[in-house]
């Protein structure tokens, strides 16, 4: 099954098919398949069958995103949002788990900038528990540059690659 990039980009039920097989025979994807600058496009409330479009667009507006890198085989995840030229970043680091696979983070620093000067900066303490930690439960990703996940919190997420941004 494959989503169409259309407007919603994929509706809640082929996300769902897309998860009751990637549960049932996982989803293949490795470390190589996130790298790059993961644009937050849609997300679903926990049980729900539509995209929220308020928090979508609000997300899509301070350009909420993921930058994911690899470095001595460790994957490096950094989640962002943008108010204009202030960033506040959370900078961590990942491992994927299992067939499905899930993907595991932990941040370690918290970063605000202002433009290329940095304002603030903190590092954050280890969680307590790896069964504590944050995780994405990963649905699909596919060659037209989108990948799709399940967070701890049970709500949807729907990311599309950003081609222009390297990381």
């Amino acid at each position: 099954m494959e989503c169409v990039l259309d407007q919603p980009l994929c509706n809640a039920e082929q996300l769902l098919q897309l998860e009751i097989q990637a549960r049932a025979h996982g989803t293949g994807i490795q470390q190589h398949d996130l790298i790059g600058c993961w644009l937050l496009q849609q997300v679903w409330a926990k049980g729900s069958n539509s995209y929220s479009v308020i928090n979508s667009t609000v997300l899509r507006a301070i350009r909420a995103r993921l930058e994911i890198a690899i470095e001595f085989n460790e994957i490096q995840l950094c989640n962002i949002v943008n108010l204009g030229n202030l960033e506040l970043r959370f900078i961590g680091k990942a491992k994927l788990q299992g067939k499905r696979p899930l993907l595991l983070f932990e941040f370690n620093q918290i970063l605000i900038k202002f433009g290329r000067y940095i304002l603030f900066r903190r590092l954050l303490p280890a969680p307590m528990s790896t069964r504590l930690m944050p995780f994405f439960a990963l649905i699909a990703r596919d060659s037209n540059g989108w990948l799709a996940a399940r967070g701890r919190g049970g709500g949807l997420a729907l990311w599309q690659k950003d081609l222009i941004q390297a990381v």
